[in-house]
C-alpha cells in the first residue's frame, strides 16, 4: 500500500462519513433554528422544548433516509473489503 492508495481510502472514508452525517445534521440545525423562532416569537424559554422536536424529527430522517444510509455503508465496506487483496500486493 503506498501513500497515494492511502489517501485516496482517507478521502474516500471522510466523503461517505460526510454524506452519512450530513442529513441528520441538517434536520437538526432546520428544526432547531424553527424551534428557537418559535421561542423567541412566543417568549417561552423552556429547555426541554427543543429536545422532543428534534428527537422526532432526526427519527423521521432516519426512518426515511435510512436504507440509503445503509446501501451507502455496505457498499463503501464490501467495496474495502474487495480492494485489500490489490491493496496488499502494491508494496
Amino acid at each position: 500500500m503506498n501513500q497515494m492508495m492511502l489517501l485516496d481510502l482517507t478521502r474516500h472514508s471522510l466523503m461517505v462519513a460526510l454524506e452519512l452525517a450530513l442529513p441528520v445534521l441538517l434536520v437538526s440545525l432546520i428544526v432547531g433554528v424553527m424551534v428557537s423562532l418559535f421561542q423567541a416569537v412566543t417568549q417561552i424559554q423552556e429547555m426541554t422544548l427543543t429536545f422532543v422536536p428534534k428527537v422526532l424529527a432526526i427519527t423521521a430522517a432516519l426512518v426515511i433516509l435510512g436504507p440509503w444510509m445503509l446501501a451507502l455503508i455496505v457498499n463503501f465496506t464490501s467495496g474495502l473489503f474487495l480492494a485489500v487483496p490489490g491493496m496488499l500486493q502494491n508494496k
